[in-house]
């Protein structure tokens, strides 16, 4: 009898160790990720979560636990580049949208993705580079008109071009046409100074608001900035009488601001 009951409590311990060996084999192969160091012929198992890391990471040396700590952060930084920039979440540099801007006109909106501002800027240098060009061309007939006119060489009559069908220059009428010459002559020059100021404006405006809108890419607008105008009764606290006899409210706009 003793002898059955030594064997039957060694297979049962037999049958408690094989059972406890399944289940830690099963827990070890479940969840596990195997790292392999450069230069190191090493293996070290880790669990796959990072809460069961963070409880076992006190049996690793020192060593290898920061070379485990970088390589799971250089891992983290792969699996981020691979899943590609999130657009909806993305915001613009104000200094690189300034620097684009300055480069070439219309980048920095690009840049912002505002394209619809583009046709906006671009028709603006066009417009004024067209009347650049025409205003200089003009300035250029009509100075040499008024240098012809002015040099009584028969030889140099550029001003006859304009001149009405028909018309001609007398000494009756020269004086007339030389005033009129000088006066056209100074008017599209100032128009062409004005068409590259304008340009110059065009391109600084450009510049301003593609650094703005950079910076105001994160600006809070939800519903809880709001600004309410509605009609208000305002009491007359200016004159002060016995009884406020003299008293009386004013009609007035009030206007809250909420933040």
């Amino acid at each position: 009898m003793k002898l059955n009951d030594r064997i039957r409590r060694g297979l049962m311990a037999a049958c408690m160790l094989a059972g406890a060996a399944a289940a830690q084999a099963q827990v070890l192969t479940r969840d596990t990720v195997k790292v392999v160091y450069p230069g190191d012929s090493a293996v070290v198992e880790v669990p796959g979560s990072q809460d069961r890391y963070m409880e076992e990471k006190s049996v690793l040396p020192p060593g290898d636990e920061g070379k485990l700590t970088a390589v799971l952060r250089k891992d983290g930084l792969g699996a981020a580049g691979k899943t590609g920039r999130d657009w909806a979440k993305w915001r613009p540099s104000p200094k690189r949208a300034l620097w684009l801007a300055l480069v070439l006109p219309g980048a920095g909106q690009v840049y912002n993705r505002k394209y619809w501002k583009l046709p906006i800027f671009y028709g603006g240098f066009v417009g004024c580079i067209y009347a650049m060009t025409w205003n200089n061309q003009m300035y250029h007939d009509y100075a040499q008109a008024y240098i012809d006119i002015m040099d009584n060489d028969p030889a140099t009559q550029s001003y006859n071009s304009f001149l009405h069908l028909g018309t001609t220059i007398t000494p009756a009428n020269e004086e007339r046409y030389k005033s009129i010459f000088k006066q056209r002559k100074d008017r599209y020059r100032r128009w062409r100074d004005l068409s590259v100021f304008t340009t110059i404006a065009v391109y600084a405006l450009s510049v301003i608001d593609a650094y703005v809108d950079a910076s105001l890419s994160d600006f809070d607008i939800s519903d809880d900035l709001s600004l309410h105008i509605a009609p208000a009764v305002i009491p007359d606290r200016g004159i002060v009488t016995p009884g406020g006899a003299f008293r009386s409210p004013a009609i007035g706009v009030g206007c809250s601001l909420t933040f």
